[in-house]
């Protein structure tokens, strides 16, 4: 069993109050927990710190929760609803991003299965194979290197593995990308790891790569990475983003 804690802040640096904004006659939110309902959960929870936000959760009939509006992260806001629900330490929590309209639910599912078939494991989350150099190399595409248990080494911006002898002529020469991963951001926590997580300050490794993952990681938590199933949908950071949405939405 598992449970979907979407955080939806109004607040949007690059785009004010997306969660709302309309995709095809509804507000982006309310696809996200047509995603949410279709997976396996057997709770969803929308954590936001306004109310328009709580009442078109309401209106997709999905329980909201108000929380802070102090909360540096979605994981934060997420650790303050374990909190007040008072989930026990080992129930599993699927944190889904409230600009992730077409996250497919079988990805929700996998995620809470990885959590659950690795005991040993605080926090899952899943990678797809690296499809391009220049995807490779982009500082914007987050990769994992795992240990030979499938538990994540380390996430970084930077290109890794690096491929020593693919880059003869120094990093600008780099041709070889074979067996890297990109990070897919949807994770399952314990609620006991996230709000362990939340409790924590951010270490030297996150501030630099800008990562929250690292943290969990500089910490000794453990993190069980898996093979997405399938690939996830546009997510929506810019206006750019949106109107992409929209374009695919209206041809289906």
């Amino acid at each position: 069993m598992f449970r979907v804690v979407i955080p939806a802040r109004y607040g949007s640096a690059r785009l004010p109050g997306k969660v709302l904004l309309p995709v095809a006659g509804r507000p982006l939110l309310h696809w996200v927990c047509e995603r949410a309902r279709a997976s396996g959960a057997a709770a969803i929870v929308v954590a936001t710190d306004d109310g328009r936000v709580a009442e078109a959760a309401a209106a997709a009939g999905v329980t909201a929760l108000m929380t802070a509006a102090g909360h540096a992260s979605g994981t934060d806001r997420i650790a303050e609803v374990a909190a007040r629900m008072g989930w026990a330490d080992a129930d599993i929590i699927v944190n889904l991003q409230g600009d992730e309209p077409l996250m497919p639910p079988s990805l929700l599912d996998q995620v809470a299965a990885l959590l659950a078939d690795h005991a040993d494991a605080d926090i899952a989350t899943l990678a797809a194979p690296v499809a391009a150099l220049a995807e490779f190399l982009d500082p914007n595409v987050v990769k994992v290197v795992l240990d030979d248990a499938g538990r994540a080494l380390y996430f970084s911006r930077a290109p890794i593995p690096w491929d020593r002898d693919g880059a003869p002529r120094g990093p600008g020469s780099q041709a070889s990308f074979a067996g890297s991963l990109r990070h897919i951001g949807l994770y399952a926590y314990r609620a006991g790891a996230v709000r362990r997580m939340a409790q924590l300050a951010p270490g030297a490794l996150e501030l630099r790569e800008k990562l929250e993952q690292l943290r969990a990681l500089a910490a000794g938590m453990r993190i069980q990475v898996g093979l997405t199933a399938e690939h996830p949908g546009i997510d929506v950071n810019t206006a750019e983003d949106l109107e992409r949405l929209r374009a695919r939405l209206t041809r289906t």
